[in-house]
């Protein structure tokens, strides 16, 4: 068992079974902000590492290239037991990444988890990607405590006194709950408001061991003016034995986050939409173990020894060793071959893991990330998980040796499967393997595993950013798309969606698909988004940001075609009309049709041509229009460096969209295309003599300015195998 205490071993298991004394829990942050230095801590506390080493050692970055780069790549997981008000209460903790290259992982690692400690560093105070992080607890219903870390370096690097501290820190705190104010679940804004007065709030160093918060301050009668001398005179160790760490944050959790019994009350009808009176509803609500098994897959890794570990949380019944299990949605069964929990880079096994706990599980082999699994054949699926960016930049993979094309299609697929914010395009045609990721980063190390960790030697083309299609405007007149044999036409009309449209399809408000359940609340949602209600009425599909409307009225046999006028739809949302990207934020209406009486003549050979020209069409006429991804920018700058940083960022078609100085220190805030942040590291440092701490996060897309288009869609299409100049509305019209 390795690192694994035999008592801890020993008592685990028991406790699993007492639900109101569980907790799981996310340790979110902005990169660097000191999240995996909090866990080592944390872990120490399970004595899973010394406490000499805590702080140190960064125990959960057990990943090669996490230790070369010092930061997180992937979710760690690790089961600890704490002690309070002599209680033992199981904690369940998922380390998360901070850079936004592998804000992916935090999304996922939110569905598994109740309640979140927030971390945000005392001198840098509340960065974008702490928003970020914190919105993507929010959105899945996970309540949030806050740890203000690195006050150490607050009070040696910034000399603040303790009356200047705790101005900071309330600052910082303000800045936090004006956040879930503005994110926050209507109902809970007011109760998750952190504050110090009740101990939702702590302040300490990861780095050197020691954390505070008012109920410890009473307890231990140990005072900030203490902490200030005490730190200022070096004495770093004797605070630490003061006021451990551990003790505060965990204290903090067990007192404010939420048992899965009070949780999945309320999370479960946020993130099933199922019925909740059915007996897999119910037993989700009271997280009862006797129900049947409910279980979603919010990760998977590869074990070079045991193959593929999927985790997830058990929202009901128990996982087995040895049970068969439905793979929800598919005919798929699989077998459970072992259970286990994690312990940072070790599994503790199991014989069962219970209701309200996170379980790793082998034997899952047909599952992804995302996957429902239950005992119950008929369950409706978990809720999709709805990532707060998508992928921006793409490479082109070849093996190296022509004989590992086998071997590196499978590992594509591979890597795909453990990580749901890439995505893998085999194109068998052109030959042509795409890996799309959320930056030079995230590819970066996709590659590098590639080679590293499943031994296929790969050329890797330049990073390739991925843009998005629109049109400008109304199509002037409906468009008309006719069908190889001539017997069948559609009239097409398109627009821009609505932005409000647009939010709420990112925000998953709108479903994918083209069957609405509930159709009566998509149209009242879509006619409070200021779609006409007779329009509404009269969705049919909806493609990523895109939504078919079906505006005609009583067309002999439409209702047999409309399936394959969906494919089409499908088909031209995912490979626009410009340069084959996908198409965001497109109203593509049918307002008519002229269909043959005869089935056999609009097959899917005749109907998909046809309405795929006609939607083409029309949005030729309309005016069609690139999109390109943006980074919001945060730099923070030393006023001496000032210029040579706004010069790096204007260079880069950057849009400065704030300044500000606090001392010596300048925070620049700006919005650069994705394509233009190529080496935008290493020019950074050089124009700033290194002095410079920077982040990034996906900004959206906008419009590609009007002078550059012709030369990026050209660019494009040729590297797609498609000739340079898109084709005009006569080709469309046949």
């Amino acid at each position: 068992m390795g690192h694994i205490r035999a008592d801890l071993a020993n008592a685990i298991p028991g406790m699993m079974h007492v639900r109101e004394n569980i907790r799981n829990i996310g340790i979110v942050a902005h990169i660097h902000h000191g999240k995996t230095t909090l866990s080592d801590n944390l872990l120490a506390a399970a004595g899973m590492i010394s406490n000499e080493l805590a702080g140190k050692q960064l125990y959960l970055n057990f990943d090669e290239q996490e230790q070369a780069r010092l930061l997180t790549i992937n979710n760690a997981d690790v089961t600890i037991v704490h002690e309070y008000d002599g209680k033992s209460y199981l904690i369940n903790l998922i380390d998360t990444p901070g850079h936004v290259d592998f804000g992916g992982d935090v999304t996922r690692a939110m569905r598994a988890v109740d309640g979140a400690v927030v971390v945000v560093c005392a001198v840098e105070g509340v960065m974008a990607q702490t928003e970020t992080v914190l919105r993507q607890a929010l959105r899945e219903k996970v309540k949030p405590v806050l740890f203000i870390n690195k006050v150490d370096r607050a009070i040696k690097e910034l000399k603040l006194t303790s009356d200047a501290m705790q101005k900071r820190f309330v600052s910082i705190i303000s800045e936090v709950n004006e956040l879930i104010r503005r994110m926050a679940p209507p109902e809970y804004v007011e109760s998750w408001q952190v504050k110090v007065e009740n101990g939702s709030v702590a302040f300490g160093s990861g780095y050197e061991n020691w954390a505070i918060s008012l109920p410890y301050m009473q307890k231990t009668k140990v005072t900030f003016k203490d902490i200030n001398q005490m730190v200022t005179e070096g004495r770093s160790k004797e605070l630490a034995g003061l006021a451990k760490i551990n003790d505060v944050i965990f204290d903090m959790v067990v007192r404010h986050l939420p048992n899965p019994l009070e949780a999945q009350k309320y999370r479960i009808p946020h993130i099933w939409k199922g019925p909740l009176e059915s007996p897999v509803g119910q037993a989700m609500v009271h997280a009862d173990p006797e129900g049947p098994l409910a279980f979603m897959i919010t990760d998977i890794t590869m074990d070079p020894n045991a193959g593929e570990i999927a985790t997830g949380r058990v929202f009901a019944g128990r996982l087995m060793k040895g049970m068969e299990v439905n793979l929800v949605g598919t005919k798929s069964k699989n077998r459970v071959q072992h259970v286990s929990l994690f312990m940072g880079p070790e599994r503790l096994m199991v014989e069962e893991v219970a209701a309200g706990n996170i379980a790793a599980v082998i034997g899952l082999t047909d599952a992804n990330v995302g996957s429902t699994i239950s005992t119950a054949p008929d369950m409706v699926e978990f809720e999709e998980i709805r990532h707060v960016s998508e992928p921006v930049v793409t490479v082109a993979i070849e093996p190296k040796h022509m004989g590992d094309l086998p071997k590196l299609i499978e590992t594509m697929r591979k890597v795909a499967k453990e990580d749901a914010s890439l995505k893998v395009e085999i194109n068998n045609e052109t030959g042509e393997h795409l890996l799309s990721g959320m930056g030079e980063l995230h590819l970066e190390i996709t590659q590098y595993r590639i080679v590293n960790d499943y031994h296929v030697d790969i050329t890797a083309s330049k990073p390739i950013v991925v843009y998005r299609e629109t049109v400008a405007g109304k199509s002037p007149d409906s468009f008309e798309g006719k069908s190889p044999n001539k017997h069948n036409r559609f009239y097409v009309e398109v627009e821009p969606l609505p932005s409000t449209v647009v939010r709420a399809l990112q925000e998953g408000e709108i479903h994918q698909g083209k069957s609405f359940k509930d159709i009566k609340t998509v149209v009242a949602k879509l006619v409070e988004l200021g779609i006409d209600r007779e329009e509404a009425r009269g969705i049919t599909a909806v493609e990523g940001t895109n939504i078919l409307f079906d505006a005609t009225k009583g067309i002999q046999y439409l209702h047999e075609t409309m399936d394959l006028c969906i494919d089409a739809f499908k088909e031209a949302m995912n490979r626009g009309p410009l340069a084959a990207e996908r198409c965001f934020g497109v109203k593509v209406r049918l307002v008519d049709a002229k269909l043959h009486e005869d089935s056999i003549h609009r097959g899917p050979g005749q109907t998909i041509p046809a309405m795929r020209s006609a939607i083409y069409g029309s949005m030729t006429i309309a005016g069609r229009v690139m999109l390109e991804p943006l980074s919001r920018v945060t730099v923070n700058v030393p006023q001496d460096v000032l210029a040579g940083a706004t010069r790096e960022l204007q260079r880069r078609r950057g849009e400065i969209l704030d300044m500000t100085q606090v001392g010596d220190l300048n925070t620049i805030v700006a919005k650069v295309p994705v394509a233009e942040m190529f080496g935008f590291a290493s020019d950074l440092r050089s124009a700033t003599a290194g002095k410079v701490l920077w982040s990034t996060e996906t900004f959206g897309f906008e419009r590609l300015p009007g002078e550059l288009q012709t030369t990026v869609v050209a660019e494009v299409r040729t590297r797609r195998g498609l000739k340079p100049e898109p084709y005009d509305a006569a080709y469309y019209a046949g």
